[in-house]
């Protein structure tokens, strides 16, 4: 007879052979989760699965086996009866009250795109209500909508009028707060005080957590020229108030903010200015300003390089749409692209979450172990020249030897055409897509402060850190990849960004001496900085902006599934599309460069040499994060040159960060990237595409051009950057 145990064994197994088809499809498990605030990591950990699993799950490459695809069932029909599909037609419902570590936003629903009415400007909605109307135009002006662009309304009613604002004047004087989708709220404020005000209790403006963890974006307003007059603001800054990025506290307006009892940062009232009161409870009141004739919004990176006037003149109802589409698709804006990129990181690995102490019930702060938790001492060759670590170590003016500084940068790198290569015609520049952002996906970083390794400490590859290594005696000039040789001569060295030989000992991040074993060299570390707890701190910031980028491109015609000729023809015509996408591509692609950068913000001149600077006391001000994105950008560009002149005998003449100069005997990318029998491009080489990582053309110049290049400017120099088909291109994507 059998036992207890083995019945419910045989109802198990019944069970499982049952949920064998019992899963719903790959998109709507994805939704479940999101909907749940859980990561794809939580789900791996409970079910003893990889990460990477349970993402095929969900793209449906693959499907779990037994019997985890038993347990993977019952979570999803438990997640699918806590949070049911939404019904279109429908309105969502509002969510149940928000708990610190359980709030989680539900996913937008879409609207229709907004009739247009034929009244001189959009149709006015009081107060905080939410009816839609049409955008005022200028003559003969697209429409700020798009039906493929129409941004989703918030199913969060706390900011059903989206995360931001355009606040503008029209010729009656009337001032009018411009929101995404074409909607525009009459405004009744007549001071800066209670604009604030009014925002916080009427507008109905912001945007919901990314992650469970963090908290809601703080709605924008961003104020015209013509709004700034009637607010009794400037419409311009002093040179000494530029200077200081703030009006003076005895501004008239700034006396105003004290006086109704809101405060301002300690950044005071300049072109990105935070106004609050203290919080109710754990609810934020605080709105953001952003002063666009204040240069709140940089032309370089929120518009073109070299015309500011699309950005500059815009309608505050385009600009509401383009700000509000980089919201959705990034993050609602915290200052410049860099500072958003910076604060992106924050949000999707928040460093600090609410836990329940299970003796009072009451909830208290908790660290999350995938995040950038507290400021940690720094090493000596991982800072800049001015960090307070180096007072008295050196001479004032010292420059420091690889020996001393680790010196992980892009390459700058060039060398003279050979007589062979002087008689092809052409210089074809192929640029990496957002490479920066495609080298931090997948890098294993420090979370933690260093540990000092001494004593010749052995090399291992899974410590991210700095090592002081010689590397002198690796001589890749005849090389064998894939079973051929290369000519190392004409290629730059790995380990420096000048692409010289290293001369001795040098410092160098994990992924630099990692590529020195993968050659197949030895490596003997003198010694060493490393961090312990390491993870995958970036992915989750690569993944938001390669979707944010290639939806962008999406939207101008440039799709993944393009081959190559029709890659190439669809981003020569992208940017006479939509003019809108042609700025968002440049905000999202600036967020990802300034991101990385700003893990090692140097100091800008706001306290005097080795005095700390604002910016080392952010958890996230971490050189050594950003000298391990830059050797993988470098090493993994290595990789894919070796590979490209070992599969066709092709070596670059010049490298700029990420722009590749190749001879060439015909104008397009087509005539060198190389391919196999089949036309599909060779593994592991460059290949056109949109996806980061990824290249495009970035311009075709002759041999004989570059040549009074080199004359004019008496000799070789890098020219790489000065090939552009596009003069507006950007450096180091």
């Amino acid at each position: 007879m059998s036992t207890e145990n083995q019945l419910f064994s045989a109802v198990d197994a019944l069970l499982e052979q049952v949920a064998q088809d019992d899963l719903p499809a790959p998109a709507e498990r994805k939704r479940l989760r999101e909907a749940a605030g859980l990561s794809q990591g939580q789900i791996a950990t409970a079910l003893d699965a990889r990460r990477e699993a349970v993402g095929n799950w969900e793209a449906g490459r693959t499907e779990p086996r037994p019997p985890k695809r038993a347990a993977y069932a019952r979570l999803l029909e438990g997640l699918a009866a806590r949070f049911p599909a939404p019904d279109a037609d429908v309105p969502a419902a509002a969510p149940a009250p928000v708990v610190p570590e359980v709030f989680t936003a539900p996913p937008p629903e879409p609207v229709p795109a907004p009739a247009a009415v034929p009244a001189s400007r959009p149709e006015a909605v009081t107060g905080g209500a939410s009816r839609s109307a049409a955008s005022s135009r200028r003559p003969g002006a697209k429409r700020a909508v798009a039906k493929k662009t129409t941004l989703a309304a918030a199913a969060d009613p706390r900011f059903e009028n989206g995360p931001l604002a355009v606040v503008d004047v029209d010729d009656c004087g009337q001032v009018s707060a411009y929101c995404v989708g074409g909607l525009v709220l009459d405004v009744p404020a007549k001071s800066i005080p209670a604009l604030i005000d009014w925002t916080l209790t009427e507008a109905r403006l912001g945007q919901a957590r990314l992650h469970r963890n963090g908290r809601d974006a703080d709605p924008i307003l961003v104020l015209t020229a013509a709004s700034l007059d009637r607010y009794g603001l400037p419409t311009a800054l002093s040179e000494e108030e530029r200077n200081a990025s703030r009006l003076p506290d005895s501004h008239k307006v700034v006396k105003q903010i004290t006086k109704a009892g809101l405060q301002l940062t300690q950044r005071g009232l300049g072109p990105w200015a935070r106004v609050f009161r203290e919080p109710e409870g754990s609810m934020r009141r605080c709105v953001q300003l952003c002063i666009l004739p204040w240069n709140a919004l940089d032309t370089r990176e929120w518009g073109k390089k070299d015309d500011p006037q699309p950005l500059l003149t815009m309608h505050p109802a385009d600009l509401a749409q383009y700000l509000g589409l980089y919201a959705q698709r990034v993050m609602t804006p915290r200052g410049t692209t860099a500072t958003t990129g910076l604060e992106l990181m924050a949000a999707l690995r928040p460093p600090t979450r609410a836990e329940k102490d299970p003796a009072t019930g009451e909830f208290k702060r908790a660290f999350n172990d995938d995040a950038l938790t507290q400021v940690h001492d720094m090493v000596e060759c991982e800072v800049p020249d001015e960090h307070p670590v180096l007072k008295g170590r050196f001479a004032r003016h010292h420059q420091r030897t690889p020996a001393e500084m680790l010196m992980e940068e892009p390459y700058d790198w060039c060398r003279p055409l050979t007589d062979e290569e002087c008689m092809v015609p052409y210089l074809v520049a192929v640029d990496i897509n957002m490479s920066f952002a495609a080298a931090a996906n997948g890098l294993t970083v420090g979370l933690n402060g260093p540990t000092h390794l001494t004593g010749n400490p052995t090399f291992d590859a899974t410590l991210p850190g700095s090592w002081l290594v010689d590397l002198s005696h690796v001589d890749l000039s005849r090389v064998r990849v894939n079973g051929r040789t290369v000519d190392g001569e004409r290629l730059p060295s790995p380990f420096t960004p000048k692409g010289d030989r290293p001369e001795g000992p040098a410092w160098y991040a994990t992924p630099t001496v990692a590529y020195a074993v993968e050659l197949g060299f030895d490596v003997a570390p003198i010694e060493a900085y490393v961090r312990t707890r390491a993870g995958r701190y970036l992915d989750s910031w690569y993944k938001r902006l390669r979707d944010a980028y290639v939806e962008t491109m999406a939207d101008m015609g440039v799709t993944a599934g393009l081959g190559g000729r029709e890659f190439l023809e669809a981003m020569a015509r992208r940017k006479r599309v939509d003019p809108t996408m042609v700025l968002l591509e440049t905000a999202i692609k600036a967020t990802a460069k300034g991101g990385i950068g700003k893990l090692r913000q140097r100091s800008r001149g706001q306290v005097p040499y080795y005095e700390p600077y604002p910016a080392l006391k952010r958890e996230t001000w971490r050189p050594d994060i950003r000298a391990a994105v830059l050797a993988n950008q470098r090493v993994g560009l290595h990789r894919k040159l070796m590979k490209t002149a070992a599969a066709a005998d092709l070596y670059p003449t010049s490298i700029g960060t990420d722009a590749i100069v190749y001879p060439s005997p015909g104008p397009s990318p087509l005539d060198i990237l190389p391919h196999t029998p089949e036309g599909k491009p060779v593994p592991g080489t460059f290949r056109l595409g949109v996806s980061p990582g990824m290249v495009k053309h970035q311009g075709t110049q002759t041999v004989l051009w570059a040549e009074e290049q080199f004359e004019e400017r008496g000799g070789v120099f890098n020219i790489s950057n000065l090939i552009k088909t596009d003069p507006s291109a950007g450096e180091g994507e």
